[in-house]
């Protein structure tokens, strides 16, 4: 080969990696927070310096910058070759340089719709909630923040009817947009922005059908998530066909909202698999929020897989928020019952899991040899009340279908000559439970029974349907295909679904709901709480369907979906009342607050369990099942600074999230950091941690300790009294936990076991979770 020919090869090998060294992308520049001293234009003309110091010219430089962070947070996004991101990152006074991933971040709404549910974890008559309200004053003048997909304030959730003056601390504004103008506010809604550059970088100009390029919700996430937080009582609100009837409330049904939309439809892709928020619009959102005087911050949106503190543009934002004393609270996931799987750890954010409510909706099967198999819908359409011909999938499918795909009734898999008329019963596995009664009514069948795989086991699913259907179990539905097969001509009948409540045992954990240890801060335990996220019923948007899917033209006021996205704003609304009747309380009392005093038995007095029926764990729930009107009295609380937080980074290896804070010589243990909660990931011999209380109850209280130790290990609580003279008074304890030599047999290996400690002063009980495991 000649020298020319050579070089001609060498250059096309050359060329991808030439051409990925200059291409742009959006990276995160972020230097800590701001001191104050410098006026917003002079912040923005150092971002341009820096970019100035790695671009050509001044114009690159302008024309690369897409967001500004001014206000608390200080950084700045722009579009970086992955050489220039790199010298950025030189530079001392950097934090980090992050490159921001499409899809990193998605709404917490779970896609499978796990609608197996029940409510409150106590009747909610000795849950004195209407007392905790009037305390609060139904959190009047709180203000509550919401990132998601914008809000439909044409609602009656979104009235500000009988509604005061706008708190004189609000400095936040009303955007307009499309199909959205100031008068679209309210002083309900009193502040309403979207935020779109980052994802229009990404995917170019927003496609106007997919989405309102405007604070409006063409989703239903963001309503329905806004609502739950803060919505005003509506009475005689229900989901299509008139399911779980009653009146719809937020949890501070007086607090003022401010909605923040960072997500937004996904380009060629079905609004039922979720929208995107990308890392560039939620820091410019939460940096806003922060500057607009939001007490709250609910954020009902997370990652597919855990990232690092540095590089996660909620946990920096939440920091921010937390120094200004304002609470976080955040999903945990939908990626259970696999364990390790939480986004949102970070120990400045309520971390909230997802279980059930007392209620169901029940619809049962009834074969033509008289069997019955309970079943549950929200669908609104009825059989004529007679039997009719029942098949199963795979033995109406056309032609091309394979036979591993036979009975999942995917999108133009049936054949409408041979479902024409009759109900049809299909699996689940591939594609959407609603998807699947598309399919169905698409080949003109008249009904659908929908069962489940032997994964999903028990946990039924009801959805509102597009045509007369069930959910059904794994063992009704290998039932159901057993009669098809031993009879000539089978038939059923769908009983129509009715709403029935106080169902027991309630609440159940979620299988969705994504699971602890975390895998970025295993000494923290996480989830801190769960709260209700299973068949929650809260507004929706005029622009979407109760299903999301296109061949559902339906519009509803009010819907029911499931995830812990619905979960987080129950929490949202909690953190708004203790907000009120505790206005000087920080963000880290109020989690503490909500974790002591949680509830850990369901409806019947029994442990919660997951969806199984087998007990359930602090992973799964943190605390327990929330209980605000215990939170609002919680007697002592574990209190935590700024400064605490930045002493359990360094210790965790995050040495400069805050450049003006040095870290200590001698680094502590993360576990050092005062939580409520205790995590030991690889106890080897004994460990001895410290913690702080500070007396929010009585004064001249005495507190004594008890314990409930994890199988296998022993644990002392030193002095095991505690006497507080004062509220305010502080007062420090240890907790040493040891494995029993007598039964390190008992002990599972590389399994975590759980277990509890408590104060108590004979009217609060201040409980807090452990979790250890043997190194």
């Amino acid at each position: 080969m000649n020298s020319f020919s050579t070089f001609t090869l060498l250059l096309l090998l050359l060329l991808p990696i030439l051409a990925s060294c200059h291409e742009k992308q959006v990276y995160i520049v972020y230097f800590g927070g701001h001191n104050g001293e410098k006026a917003l234009h002079e912040i923005e003309e150092n971002h341009h310096s820096y970019l100035l110091s790695v671009k050509e010219n001044e114009e690159e430089a302008r024309s690369s910058l897409i967001y500004s962070y001014k206000h608390s947070i200080n950084g700045f996004a722009a579009l970086l070759t992955p050489h220039e991101a790199s010298k950025l990152s030189e530079l001392e006074e950097v934090v980090s340089v992050y490159k921001s991933e499409p899809r990193k971040y998605s709404l917490h709404t779970t896609r499978s719709w796990e609608f197996s549910g029940v409510e409150e974890s106590v009747a909610p008559n000795s849950l004195n909630k209407d007392d905790l309200l009037m305390k609060a004053r139904y959190g009047k003048d709180v203000i509550i923040g919401v990132l998601d997909s914008g809000l439909w304030p044409e609602y009656k959730s979104f009235s500000d009817e009988g509604m005061g003056p706008i708190p004189k601390s609000w400095k936040g504004i009303c955007q307009s947009g499309d199909a959205f103008n100031f008068s679209n506010c309210n002083k309900k809604i009193i502040g309403a922005r979207y935020y779109i550059k980052g994802y229009e970088h990404y995917y170019g100009p927003l496609n106007r059908t997919l989405d309102y390029r405007s604070p409006r919700d063409k989703d239903g996430h963001g309503s329905h998530t806004s609502s739950t937080a803060g919505g005003k009582m509506v009475p005689n609100a229900s989901a299509i066909g008139g399911f779980a009837s009653g009146t719809a409330s937020g949890g501070a049904p007086l607090a003022r909202l401010a909605m923040y939309k960072v997500c937004w439809a996904t380009p060629k892709e079905g609004k039922e698999d979720g929208n995107t928020c990308f890392d560039e619009d939620m820091l410019a959102a939460l940096d806003d929020a922060i500057a607009d005087g939001v007490d709250v911050i609910s954020i009902s949106i997370g990652t597919k897989e855990p990232q690092p503190f540095d590089q996660d543009s909620i946990a920096i934002g939440a920091l921010h928020a937390m120094k200004k004393n304002i609470v976080v609270a955040c999903s945990a996931g939908n990626s259970g019952p696999a364990p390790s799987t939480l986004s949102n750890t970070a120990p400045w954010i309520i971390t909230v899991g997802a279980s059930s409510v007392d209620r169901t909706f029940l619809s049962p099967v009834v074969l033509g040899n008289g069997m019955k198999f309970m079943g549950q819908t929200v669908t609104p359409y009825k059989l004529k009340k007679k039997m009719h011909p029942l098949v199963y999938a795979g033995q109406v499918i056309n032609s091309n279908v394979t036979k591993d795909l036979a009975g999942q009734c995917l999108p133009g898999s049936l054949s409408p000559k041979k479902a024409k008329g009759k109900i049809v019963i299909c699996l689940r596995g591939n594609g959407t439970r609603v998807g699947k009664g598309g399919e169905v009514k698409r080949a003109g069948g008249i009904g659908y029974i929908l069962g489940n795989s032997k994964a999903n086991g028990a946990e039924l699913a009801a959805d509102a349907h597009l045509l007369p259907a069930t959910a059904v179990d794994y063992k009704s539905a290998m039932q159901i295909l057993n009669y098809i097969n031993s009879t000539k001509s089978p038939v059923t009948y769908i009983v129509p679904g009715k709403t029935a409540l106080h169902t027991k045992p309630a609440p159940f954990m979620a299988s969705f709901t994504s699971r602890g240890p975390s895998a970025v801060a295993p000494d923290i335990l996480k989830p801190d709480i769960t709260a209700p996220g299973l068949n929650i019923l809260a507004a929706w948007s005029g622009g979407s369907s109760p299903t999301k899917l296109d061949i559902d033209d339906r519009v509803v006021e009010y819907n029911i979906i499931s995830g812990t996205s619905m979960s987080c704003p129950h929490v949202g609304g909690a953190a708004a009342l203790l907000k009120a009747i505790h206005p000087t309380w920080s963000s880290a009392a109020i989690r503490s607050a909500l974790i002591t005093s949680a509830g850990l038995t369901n409806n019947v007095g029994k442990q919660i369990t997951d969806a199984s029926g087998k007990p359930a764990d602090p992973f799964q729930f943190g605390g327990g099942h929330f209980r605000p009107s215990k939170a609002a009295d919680p007697g002592l609380v574990y209190d935590a600074s700024y400064q605490d937080y930045l002493l359990f980074l360094c210790a965790s290896g995050v040495k400069d999230l805050d450049k003006s804070f040095k870290c200590p010589k001698k680094s502590h243990s993360p576990r050092g950091l005062n939580y409520p909660s205790l995590a030991i990931p690889n106890l080897n011999g004994t460990v001895t941690v410290s913690r702080r209380l500070t007396n929010v109850g009585a004064p001249k209280s005495v507190y004594f300790a008890s314990a409930k130790p994890p199988l296998g290990f022993s644990v002392e609580i030193s002095p095991p009294v505690l006497s507080f003279k004062h509220v305010d008074t502080k007062r420090t304890f240890t907790i040493t936990v040891k494995a029993r030599s007598d039964m390190m047999d008992s002990i599972p290996k590389d399994q975590y076991v759980f277990g509890w400690y408590t104060w108590n002063d004979g009217i609060h009980n201040v409980r807090s979770p452990i979790a250890v495991k043997l190194a």
